[in-house]
């Protein structure tokens, strides 16, 4: 069974749905900065790239850090919202399309989106802290794209190949392969 564009496209909206809620249910966590360490955001995009594919995971990556930041003000909008718009947009993307190219190898594309990502993070901030008086350099890189967001890569590492799974074994949803 192959999903359909319809199908696609409600599934979609359901992972942006959940990508603007789930970040609602961090905040109340009480620790400093929630989102940056558990990443909820990341979830619902790199589900989105699993089920629906690179184009449907791409949008769904860049949409929702920018209509979090136009609705709750988190994340502000410069630099953060708009450096996690293309590193979420590569998530999205890169899953579908290593997913493709893997023919359905989930970690490996779970964690080359993931690298992908990042780099794509590091790129962005690069440019966009230059116009700012904030110092941006590897260490700030690593520290935020890596140790602090530790938690979060591991939740992802072990919960979205366990959701992709049951999915595919419940056929509620296909395996996006081609």
């Amino acid at each position: 069974m192959k999903i359909n564009r319809t199908q696609k496209l409600v599934y979609t909206g359901l992972c942006i749905g959940i990508g603007l809620i789930l970040p609602q249910f961090v905040k109340i966590i009480p620790v400093s900065n929630p989102g940056a360490i558990l990443l909820p955001m990341h979830i619902t995009v790199l589900l989105c790239g699993f089920i629906c594919g690179w184009p449907y995971g791409a949008f769904c990556g860049v949409i929702v850090p920018l209509l979090a930041s136009v609705l709750t003000g988190k994340p502000p909008l410069f630099p953060t919202g708009i450096s996690m718009m293309f590193e979420l947009g590569a998530y999205g993307a890169l899953t579908g399309i290593i997913y493709l190219y893997t023919r359905g190898k989930i970690y490996l594309s779970l964690i080359g989106a993931m690298l992908g990502g990042r780099i794509v993070l590091g790129v962005v901030n690069t440019i966009l802290f230059s116009f700012t008086d904030k110092a941006y350099g590897m260490a700030v890189f690593i520290s935020g794209a890596f140790v602090t967001a530790l938690p979060g890569i591991v939740i992802q590492i072990i919960l979205i190949p366990l959701i992709v799974n049951n999915l595919r074994k419940s056929k509620i949803v296909a395996m996006n392969i081609g």
